[in-house]
């Protein structure tokens, strides 16, 4: 009979176990975070959900979508799009995720949008039930795009 005996050095089995844990910690967040928005959680599911969550940003919208439909994230990041995805990650949105993916767009008319002179839309990015972007855009000749959060006045 042969016994085969080995040493152990308990920090390299440590360093292993730890590299492994590690590992498994990234693929789980890897996995989990695929389609999750960092800024909404609650999901939106129909109409009201959507003027609702228009509402909490600080802003007044008409019941019902001006226009609606579905629009396609581009799969190649062109400049307008890399400055479009550029507000929608200084709002904690990043549409490069959905790249090549059909999403729902929506857009209401805002009310309360201050010294309008021209129609302002809100229009939301919807996919699987969570909003993954938006913005504001004032149509005014001098108008301009901005984020969907309200600023404070």
């Amino acid at each position: 009979m042969m016994v085969m005996t080995a040493k152990v050095d308990m920090k390299k089995i440590l360093m292993i176990l730890g590299a492994i844990a590690l590992g498994i910690i990234l693929l789980v967040m890897l996995f989990r975070g695929g389609d999750e928005s960092t800024t909404t959680a609650a999901p939106v599911t129909n109409n009201d959900s959507r003027v609702e969550f228009l509402q909490q940003q600080g802003w007044e919208v008409s019941a019902s979508p001006a226009e609606s439909g579905q629009v396609r994230i581009p799969q190649d990041a062109s400049e307008m799009f890399s400055r479009y995805n550029d507000l929608q990650k200084s709002q904690g949105y990043d549409l490069t995720k959905y790249a090549g993916k059909t999403v729902m767009r929506y857009v209401y008319r805002v009310n309360n949008y201050p010294d309008a002179t021209e129609p302002v839309y809100a229009t939301v990015l919807v996919y699987k039930n969570k909003i993954i972007g938006g913005d504001i855009t004032n149509t005014a000749p001098d108008g301009t795009m901005q984020g969907i959060v309200k600023a404070e006045s």
